[in-house]
């Protein structure tokens, strides 16, 4: 479970107090009222209103919508009949500068809207904290590095917080494809808080990372809405390429002619490639620029700006440009590699046809690319490493300091920054440290000796290394199928789509009829829960023809033939 940092127990607000009175009917009324008076809303979209519902009766909820779904709709309908702070913990600063410029662009119906983050000066920062004690807050959006701070949890336990939404609550799982340590605090700060009801929001998460969602954030009997994740006006095509030299021209080919329609987004898998392409369009006469993590904050920020101003025809980007990126306009995806699972694959094609027109996502492919995942998937750090590093650890506070400093740990180990941060990361998941937000290491209470923490922290990169290698081919899967591709990525997180889509190149190549879907009286009905002898529990994903797909809790996603589970007796329901 996630670390906490012990405080006096907070009064049990678990119970929301809200002012959309006990019965259904009268909280539909308001809850319909509000999102028409605040938001101009006539109807909602899938789940926005059964998420609602939940939350205003005071229950924990896990809402998984589609990208552009409206999902800080939910949080801000629902705030408004509760009484009492809206607290939104979001991963990065420019999503929630974003965030609050769309809430007070609503008027003052919503209250005071504020930011709790790192940027604000130490008076700034206090007169946040005093608005939501004395009510003049009423919606905070912070970074969860905020909450490792004692006296930021206690100012907020003392206003008395109506709601704590988490944002891209896939954060909080190791499953998930944008995981971050700082998310794992969140669940131990709620129960210091007094437990609030808690919305967690994303946008694709699979089976495995909303269990360890509701898992991480300890949510109590949680209301679960998973809307649809049907895309249906992006059109989905491969193109596979033999060669390289082929397939870099094949990229610069698409992206240049989809120009044509509107602003896009080549994604590819590094630094080096996002500036050699950059360059590559630029001489094509198109305005692009190069986005990645390597950048300046002030480079990073200027291209978002001029991308979300229209001032750009594609940005060529790492998956570091893309979480909190909300441009209505934007026409196509190309993927210059593929991703690295069909989760982050999905997230980053939902960036496109956000305002609901014709989009197109293109994957341009070759056998080797998944080479480069693999090797990104690969690979556990050694047991005597993460024991050196649990050593060291103790071994500070053992001779009276606070704590570690990472950057002390880095000279001591001469390991690089990287490395170093996944084995701090494991041990944190493992329950020997403890890591604050200033990058300082600490024994955890009760934390095992570090030669047992390093076995538990080896095993567990194991395992997660077991899933990643398993979700690279799932999206082999996807780049190789001649079946309908939305029928694949739906099948993926669980949604079965009964007929081919109608628009992606294998269903107007035809041979997406070849591979419908298999009866509903399969012997293991999607959704449910099976046993392997050797790989133990597991759900049932998706039919694929004469295969059935699994996601084994210890090894990730295997594709079974089906006539061999049937003669050997590999599956048992259980």
């Amino acid at each position: 479970m996630p670390p906490r940092t012990e405080t006096t127990p907070a009064p049990d607000t678990s119970t929301a107090r809200t002012t959309a009175g006990g019965s259904a009917s009268v909280r539909t009324r308001r809850i319909r009222g509000t999102a028409r008076d605040v938001l101009g809303y006539d109807d909602f979209r899938p789940g926005q209103e059964a998420a609602m519902q939940a939350i205003v009766a005071g229950r924990d909820t896990l809402a998984v919508l589609p990208s552009g779904a409206g999902k800080s709709a939910v949080f801000t309908v629902a705030g408004l009949l509760l009484e009492g702070p809206v607290l939104v913990v979001s991963p990065l600063i420019a999503l929630q500068r974003d965030q609050v410029e769309r809430l007070e662009a609503l008027g003052p119906a919503v209250g005071g809207v504020a930011l709790l983050n790192s940027t604000l000066s130490a008076l700034e920062h206090q007169a946040v904290l005093d608005g939501l004690g004395d009510g003049t807050v009423r919606f905070c959006f912070l970074a969860p590095e905020q909450l490792a701070k004692p006296e930021v949890v206690a100012a907020i336990r003392q206003a008395g917080p109506a709601l704590f939404v988490v944002d891209e609550a896939h954060c909080v799982s190791a499953w998930g494809h944008d995981f971050r340590p700082d998310y794992l605090r969140l669940g131990g700060v709620v129960t210091q808080l007094g437990h609030p009801p808690v919305l967690a929001l994303t946008a694709t998460a699979a089976p495995p990372v909303r269990s360890e969602i509701v898992e991480r954030l300890e949510m109590r009997d949680p209301a679960v809405v998973v809307a649809g994740f049907d895309r249906p006006e992006i059109r989905l095509e491969v193109e596979h390429h033999a060669d390289a030299e082929g397939k870099r021209r094949a990229v610069l080919d698409r992206a240049t002619a989809l120009t044509g329609q509107g602003t896009g987004i080549v994604y590819s898998a590094t630094r080096k490639g996002t500036e050699d392409l950059a360059e590559a369009l630029a001489e094509r006469g198109l305005r692009v620029a190069a986005y990645h993590a390597g950048l300046r904050r002030s480079d990073r920020e200027d291209v978002q700006s001029r991308f979300m101003a229209g001032g750009l025809d594609v940005v060529v980007a790492t998956t570091a440009f893309g979480m909190g990126i909300d441009n209505p306009h934007v026409r196509f995806v190309v993927h210059a590699e593929p991703a690295d699972s069909v989760d982050s694959y999905y997230q980053e094609v939902g960036r496109a046809g956000r305002d609901g027109e014709p989009a197109v996502a293109v994957l341009v492919y070759r056998q080797e690319d998944l080479g480069l995942r693999r090797f990104f998937a690969a690979g556990a750090p050694a047991e005597e490493g993460l024991q050196q590093v649990a050593g060291l650890v103790v071994a500070g506070a053992e001779s009276g300091m606070d704590g570690v400093d990472v950057h002390d740990l880095r000279e001591e180990t001469g390991r690089a920054a990287t490395p170093l941060v996944r084995e701090l990361n494991l041990l944190e998941q493992a329950g020997a440290v403890v890591l604050d937000e200033e990058g300082t290491a600490s024994p955890a209470p009760d934390a095992p000796d570090p030669g047992e923490a390093a076995a538990v922290a080896r095993q567990l990169a194991e395992a997660h290394q077991r899933v990643d290698e398993s979700r690279v081919e799932m999206m082999r899967g996807y780049a190789d199928t001649t079946g309908c591709r939305r029928q694949y990525l739906l099948g993926y997180f669980g949604q079965q789509l009964d007929e081919p889509c109608g628009n992606c190149d294998n269903c107007s190549a035809g041979t997406a009829q070849e591979h419908q879907a298999v009866a509903a009286d399969h012997p293991f009905p999607v959704d449910s829960a099976v046993e392997h002898a050797e790989w133990g529990p597991g759900i049932v994903m998706r039919h694929e023809d004469d295969r059935v797909v699994v996601l084994f809790e210890a090894v990730g996603y295997k594709t079974l033939a089906l006539q061999a589970v049937l003669d050997h007796d590999l599956l048992r329901a259980a």
